[in-house]
């Protein structure tokens, strides 16, 4: 079996990606390097261009005719730049997705799984929320996903494709084997930014302190890159069981189902490492949310998934991926 998989040179596409090879599914991996690593596709059926591209999407479905389903991961993903520059987001995640989709349909390509974001959701006053949870996206960024679930939704609606959109909390960690991992030496989310003061000896900024939560600092739930990969990998062998004829889209919550402070992150950080690095505050950046955490079972009764990883192992997964990044992306 093969899958086409845009945006598989980057972080979370590479890593299903091996996840893939490693049970038995031949990924066929389309990125233009934008964010992705070159180093990410070797050995691996690679093709460098955009996902609006037709005639390159054309080539692909000729030269792979076999291609069961598409892993649509390719998008920007910062939300500080999505508030800078939400035209480049619309026009990178929706516009071209649009795009995408069409070239799908014109090579009969009947399934698609989409990367989406739990950032849509509007957190409920227990920081939880599930499936049916109203959206409120507060960036840019989060507002392209929603846009795209909606548009692809209304597309499966009438045309010959169905569409099982994964609804990602946030990936933290590095492919087990370290054969991929963050491609960006200096990651702006938390546990990146981490990982930087802890390399620098240098304080951590703790961004927002009077959110509604536990400790007043935001909330997340950390889920590990490869059970993201693994959900993929469930998602590909099971998708017309989750998908029937007779339905055209759903949409699955990928999280752990327990949420983590900032500052419980730190502390879970300090416990690892062997210098403990210290914490300072400020405000919120622009596009910032006191976060939520799942509490929906659809992925474990759809994809018989449930997650296998701690947030500590994401910790020295990260760890163990930021020790060796340099030496596995030699251009950088």
């Amino acid at each position: 079996m093969k899958v086409l998989i845009t945006g598989g040179a980057g972080y979370i596409g590479s890593t299903i990606a091996s996840a893939c090879l490693d049970s038995g599914i031949e990924p066929v991996i389309l990125d233009n390097l934008s964010t992705g690593r070159r180093e990410f596709t070797t050995d691996r059926i690679f093709y460098e261009g955009d996902i609006a591209d037709g005639p390159l999407i054309d080539r692909v479905f000729a030269e792979h005719p076999d291609i069961h389903a598409a892993v649509h991961c390719a998008a920007l993903i910062v939300v500080p730049d999505s508030v800078a520059d939400p035209v480049g987001y619309y026009r990178n995640n929706v516009t071209a997705g649009l795009d995408f989709v069409s070239h799908l349909l014109r090579n009969q390509c009947t399934r698609m799984i989409f990367s989406s974001s739990a950032s849509i959701y509007e957190t409920g006053a227990d920081f939880t929320v599930d499936e049916d949870s109203a959206h409120a996206p507060q960036s840019p960024y989060a507002r392209t996903k929603t846009v795209c679930e909606g548009m692809f939704a209304d597309i499966a609606a009438t045309q010959p494709i169905r569409v099982l959109s994964l609804r990602y909390f946030n990936p933290i960690g590095a492919d087990p084997k370290m054969r991929t991992g963050l491609q960006l030496r200096r990651p702006s989310h938390a546990l990146g930014k981490l990982i930087s003061a802890y390399e620098e000896g240098a304080p951590f900024e703790i961004t927002g302190t009077d959110w509604p939560t536990r400790d007043g600092s935001g909330i997340r739930d950390y889920v590990h890159v490869w059970d993201l990969a693994a959900a993929h990998v469930a998602s590909i062998e099971r998708f017309d069981t989750i998908l029937s004829a007779d339905q055209d889209s759903i949409a699955v919550n990928l999280g752990t189902g327990t949420g983590t402070t900032v500052r419980e992150l730190i502390t879970a950080f300090n416990e690892i490492v062997d210098t403990p690095i210290a914490a300072t505050e400020t405000g919120p950046r622009a596009g910032d949310v006191a976060g939520a955490y799942t509490r929906s079972d659809r992925a474990n009764c759809l994809l018989d998934w449930h997650p296998q990883y701690t947030v500590t192992d994401g910790i020295r997964d990260s760890l163990r991926w930021a020790a060796v990044r340099d030496e596995r992306l030699t251009g950088s």
